[in-house]
């Protein structure tokens, strides 16, 4: 159903009568990479005295900075300042409290002409919900509220686990990322159920049809097997993932339950992987001394709850300003607030760094701008940005 990296494949088959575990083969960890004294970063206040931001994107070719603020609010940064109108106000049909809340932004690739962007939340129900806007014909720091068209819409049966994550492919399709649905454990087995939406990463043909059309690669696209819309399943909760598009790689970073966070490193066009949520936590079986692995996609890199307790996925630099960092992946965690990296090279983890970068804050995203800078939100309403150290 999907193609693998020939490492991953020669990984999996020895594993595939064995018990579940850490091996000498399998992701890096658990001590956490050193400090690196040959680079120095500096993460840069841009802007403070946001609430709650969980994302920041720019359309392609703009210079202004969109930040997606948890109560459903969308703000515009210009030349360092904070608009005071904000670009998009849905705070009176998003429901906002724990995991809730509008929760990412992504703009058409074609956003220049066609003015449209996506937004997800969860809605007064608690309910995922991915809407459709446009830009105001007269103001481009404004969408146009009544603008809205629903493209999808998820049950969601517990409060937390939602993802939320939209972002739009190398091949121009969206991906929305969706939890195993919450509480804990993943209670409903939605993780390994491919006739459900949740625990998975779904690829849709927003150009192709309404509201949207099942692209014809999609693994269970001729439906049998599962839902046309699912491209890879067996996640808990991919809150962060992220395109890397001169490597052709996507990075998934699947929030643990008890133990273990993990990252998840695949080809971009690998469709049908399946991460192996709940029957794997990171690289180890999930509440069974063992368990069967046949067919599941390790992570590349896991840490235990000693470091923290929350992956805040990143993504991979690709910007001009520090072209010593070009290719290197940036995470954190919600409650340690470390910053660290590594890159991923012929299908193994290298280079992983702790920066020393100041207190951060319970880091809660990333983003990254027009040009490929990195961005670090941080639940203290600042956002800051990664540059060289001095």
């Amino acid at each position: 159903m999907s193609t693998r990296r020939a490492g991953t494949a020669l990984a999996l088959a020895a594993l595939a009568a064995s018990a579940c575990g850490s091996s000498a083969s399998g992701p890096t960890g658990p001590g956490g990479p050193g400090t690196d004294s040959t680079a120095s970063l500096t993460a840069t206040p841009v802007v403070r005295g946001l609430s709650n931001p969980l994302y920041l994107t720019a359309p392609a070719g703009d210079d202004r900075l969109f930040v997606v603020e948890k109560g459903g609010t969308v703000r515009v940064v210009e030349g360092g300042r904070l608009l005071a109108a904000p670009f998009l106000d849905l705070s009176s049909v998003v429901s906002a409290g724990g995991e809730r809340g509008l929760l990412s932004l992504a703009f058409h690739p074609d956003y220049a002409t066609n003015g449209t962007f996506y937004v997800d939340f969860t809605d007064a129900s608690g309910d995922t919900r991915v809407v459709a806007y446009r830009v105001s014909a007269s103001d481009p720091d404004r969408a146009d509220p009544a603008s809205g068209d629903t493209i999808l819409s998820v049950a969601q049966p517990y409060a937390n686990h939602n993802g939320g994550l939209l972002a739009f492919g190398p091949d121009g399709m969206l991906y929305v990322g969706l939890g195993d649905g919450g509480s804990g454990g993943d209670p409903d087995g939605n993780g390994q159920d491919t006739g459900t939406l949740l625990g998975t990463i779904l690829r849709l043909d927003v150009d192709g049809g309404s509201p949207y059309a099942i692209p014809s690669d999609n693994p269970f696209a001729g439906g049998s097997g599962g839902r046309g819309e699912i491209w890879a399943y067996g996640l808990r909760n991919p809150w962060r993932y992220a395109f890397d598009a001169p490597s052709g790689l996507l990075y998934i970073a699947d929030v643990g339950q008890g133990d273990w966070e993990e990252v998840d490193v695949v080809p971009a066009d690998s469709g049908g992987v399946n991460f192996g949520w709940n029957v794997v936590e990171g690289d180890h079986c999930y509440g069974a001394s063992s368990c069967d692995r046949t067919g599941l996609e390790p992570p590349v890199l896991e840490y235990g709850h000693d470091q923290g307790c929350s992956i805040t996925g990143g993504m991979v630099y690709r910007g001009d300003a520090m072209p010593e960092l070009d290719g290197t992946y940036f995470y954190s965690d919600y409650c340690s607030g470390w910053l660290r990296s590594f890159r991923y090279r012929a299908g193994s983890v290298t280079d992983e760094r702790s920066w020393s970068v100041g207190d951060l804050g319970r880091v809660l995203s990333f983003g990254r701008d027009a040009a490929g800078e990195l961005y670090v939100l941080s639940a203290d309403g600042s956002v800051y940005r990664l540059e060289p150290g001095s």
